[in-house]
């Protein structure tokens, strides 16, 4: 299962394509990275994602898989060393669960606060914050979500630590307070800290000025 016969199609900015990154990082699979322009998508996009037709999509060998959680899955399933999900089938369903809680309650309420404003915005950053409340308790005081190495939960939901403080900075608006929630404000700077997770994060600076242009789109059609 060499290097050259995996591929993956993705975009600089997308959170998902960075998740898929970092565990054929933590994996240590070689791969070819490919830029798609989901405005003008590639004919091979079409071909090896005709459903959704986004990124990303894994291609190994000549077998494509969308959608990154299950991407990752098989990543774990395909390459035994270093696991993202633990072996006790209890903790597996654990850690499926949180990671399915990131999904589906942390992620809309946060997307939920960029794209509203005035009452609803403020009623957006509540959920944000609560939802963000019950998703630290998967840490138990743990270093990550993983145990003391990063595991599949801390790469589901790890982009947290680093889109999380440029949308406070786009809003002005505090999300994830320290003194609230101490031990997942300590787990976003420890994700961020380790080498092959920074090493990949996309440019700051261009990641801000994007979401600051995105944000305008909703400022200004509230007027």
């Amino acid at each position: 299962m060499a290097g050259k016969t995996v591929k993956l199609f993705g975009l600089w900015l997308s959170p998902y394509a960075l998740r898929v990154q970092w565990a054929l990082h933590l994996k240590g699979i070689e791969y070819e990275y490919v830029e798609e322009d989901l405005a003008n998508k590639s004919p091979l996009l079409l071909q090896y994602n005709p459903v959704h037709k986004k990124v990303p999509v894994l291609v190994h060998g000549e077998k494509s898989i969308a959608e990154s959680p299950v991407i990752i899955e098989y990543i774990d399933e395909t390459w035994k060393n270093n696991p993202l999900l633990p072996e006790d089938p209890y903790d597996r369903a654990m850690t499926r669960f949180w990671a399915k809680y990131a999904e589906e309650k942390c992620l809309p309420a946060l997307f939920s606060v960029f794209s509203t404003v005035g009452e609803d915005q403020e009623k957006a950053i509540k959920e944000v914050q609560e939802s963000m409340k019950v998703f630290e308790r998967g840490l138990h005081g743990k270093r990550f979500f993983g145990g003391e190495s990063i595991g599949f939960v801390d790469i589901i939901a790890g982009w947290f630590a680093y889109w999380v403080p440029l949308n406070e900075e786009v809003l002005g608006k505090t999300l994830v307070d320290e003194r609230d929630l101490p031990e997942l404000k300590r787990w976003f700077q420890d994700f961020l800290d380790t080498d092959w997770v920074k090493a990949i994060l996309p440019p700051r600076d261009k990641l801000l000025a994007h979401l600051q242009g995105y944000r305008e789109k909703f400022t200004s059609s509230s007027v």
